[in-house]
């Protein structure tokens, strides 16, 4: 069942890849792995209204950049603590900007807008044909599917389809129709990354 809710984990993603004060506002953890978004969407009712996503015309070179950036990345996020969402650390703050700096990024926030925008067309790339379809198509097509399950334990249903209605709010199409061609090159790569924790 984990590949059904693959493009909402990877949609909701989106919601976190925004600077980091942001995101830990919104009490999420500063992550650039799409995983971690998942509870990010199960509390739709504590949640503020999140502006629209950024989307940016994405260049081999950020994503490259991203690519060398992601073992540093996550070494900083790793060390965020539990509860600590609400307050956000200026020094954990630093820590990111001075990190997407070394990688080539204007900073934290140029970072964010790159992950957002490589987990978006992710999140329609399917993994074994590596063609691409909008990211709110590919995930109502998911929505049916979770309705259609007679085997899934009503319970279990009841919450993905929480979490995926709660992501499809904030799942727009791919603005800009190179970043599909960019991600598509770098896919493998740029998949193992950010869906590693599925």
């Amino acid at each position: 069942m984990r590949s059904v809710f693959r493009s909402a984990i990877a949609a909701t993603s989106l919601i976190l890849a925004m600077p980091v004060g942001v995101a830990l506002a919104q009490g999420a953890p500063a992550a650039s792995k799409a995983a971690p978004a998942a509870p990010a969407a199960t509390a739709p009712a504590q949640q503020q209204e999140l502006p629209p996503m950024k989307q940016i015309e994405l260049t081999e070179k950020q994503i490259q950049s991203l690519l060398a950036a992601q073992k540093d990345m996550d070494a900083v996020t790793d060390k965020l603590p539990e509860g600590s969402a609400d307050k956000p650390d200026p020094k954990l703050q630093g820590q990111l900007d001075s990190v997407a700096k070394k990688h080539g990024f204007a900073g934290y926030a140029e970072y964010a807008d790159v992950v957002a925008n490589v987990s978006l067309v992710l999140s329609g790339i399917d993994p074994k044909t590596k063609t691409f379809t909008e990211p709110p198509i590919v995930l109502k097509k998911q929505i049916d599917e979770v309705n259609a399950d007679q085997k899934m334990a009503a319970k279990d249903k009841q919450d993905a389809l929480a979490d995926m209605n709660e992501a499809l709010k904030y799942t727009p199409n791919v603005q800009y129709p190179g970043n599909v061609t960019l991600v598509t090159k770098y896919y493998d790569k740029l998949s193992a990354i950010m869906m590693d924790d599925e």
